[in-house]
């Protein structure tokens, strides 16, 4: 990255009932509206680096574009906070002022936006790529490793496309949503091949973030945090392996236990109490 998204902020710290006076490290924020063939068409709240892959995986992940060469001309103004999109077709989502898309870097309010467009653009995932369980500890310690902004200020998430030997890209970002659609874009602008790779993950497992990854067309998902009950379900119906809570050489391997090696469901699993 070509520049921090973080600043400087005084603050009381408090340690017992002693202050001291510290500058704290912020995570920063942006909005940016999205204006396609001049029209507008969302606001996203993002970390200000990786832009670009931002909104070619964003707009890939709503549908609205399938090839990275789908864009004729991208233009992005960060002083006022604009990117000016041109397509080659006419876009063909109607709006109206009751239908306005605003993606918060959390997901509160994303998550009517990306029930609309989930229909045309999730697709059922049938890798046959196979990983470790010592490559999934390898991959996540590299995430945790590389995440510098995360160490400086607790406040960001990042995601990352591995191999299951090493990681190949990061994107960093205040959202976790962002942060896999900066992972898309730069999928998408460097026609990186997708049989071999796996996501690598910090976030929760919500049905976004799932339906994100099935959009992308991986099969394996690692992350250090926790599933949701709707993303299991959609992970176990669109074929991608989940696997949750990677750390300190532990793990869970919630769906499509057949593409974790030491983890088949028909050999020496031991239950509680064995």
């Amino acid at each position: 990255m070509n520049k921090t998204i973080h600043k400087e902020w005084e603050i009381v710290r408090f340690d017992g009932n002693t202050p001291f006076l510290e500058d704290e490290v912020i995570a920063t924020e942006s909005p940016l509206t999205v204006m396609l063939n001049g029209q507008e068409f969302a606001t996203i709240v993002c970390s200000t680096t990786d832009l670009e892959d931002l909104l070619v995986g964003f707009l890939a992940s709503e549908g609205v574009i399938r090839f990275y060469n789908d864009i004729t001309s991208l233009s992005i103004d960060e002083a006022l906070g604009f990117a000016h999109v041109e397509l080659k077709k006419p876009l063909t989502i109607v709006q109206n002022d009751s239908s306005k898309r605003f993606i918060g870097s959390c997901c509160g309010k994303s998550r009517q936006f990306y029930f609309q467009s989930d229909v045309k653009t999730a697709k059922t995932v049938r890798s046959r790529l196979e990983i470790t369980v010592d490559q999934c500890y390898s991959l996540m310690d590299q995430l945790q490793e590389k995440s510098i902004q995360f160490k400086e200020t607790g406040g960001v998430h990042n995601a990352a496309l591995g191999s299951v030997d090493e990681i190949v890209t990061m994107r960093t970002d205040i959202g976790r949503h962002n942060a896999l659609d900066k992972i898309y874009g730069d999928i998408l602008k460097n026609q990186r091949p997708l049989k071999d790779k796996v996501i690598i993950f910090s976030g929760r497992i919500s049905s976004e973030v799932l339906l994100k990854v099935s959009k992308i067309g991986i099969g394996i998902l690692l992350s250090k945090s926790a599933p949701t009950d709707l993303g299991l379900k959609l992970a176990d119906d669109l074929g991608i392996t989940t696997v949750g809570f990677v750390r300190n050489n532990k793990m869970n391997v919630y769906t499509h236990q057949e593409r974790i090696i030491e983890a088949n469901p028909y050999h020496n699993i031991s239950t509680v109490g064995d």
